[in-house]
């Protein structure tokens, strides 16, 4: 990930979704400030993932598609902490 003036300029997809959900809500996350782009994250690797949003686990409450826009939003709140020089 590469952050200038507290925006999202670059995203490298290390490690993504089978369904391609990653890489697609990546490129739309650039050119968003850096506070809002894991929630941001969250939200569009909800719109372009292909699990069954009906299929809820019966343990978290939550759909498969719920679960990936935390898993995403989290990723990328992680990342921009390395970028900008801290650690996870």
């Amino acid at each position: 990930m590469k952050i200038e003036n507290g925006m999202i300029v670059d995203v490298q997809v290390v490690r993504g979704a089978s369904c391609a959900a990653s890489w697609e809500a990546a490129k739309r996350i650039i050119g968003t400030p850096v506070d809002d782009a894991a929630r941001k994250m969250g939200i569009e690797s909800q719109f372009f993932c292909s699990a069954n949003p009906a299929g809820w686990d019966p343990i978290y409450g939550k759909s498969p598609v719920h679960f990936a826009g935390k898993v995403h939003a989290k990723a990328i709140a992680d990342a921009i902490i390395e970028a900008m020089g801290g650690e996870r």
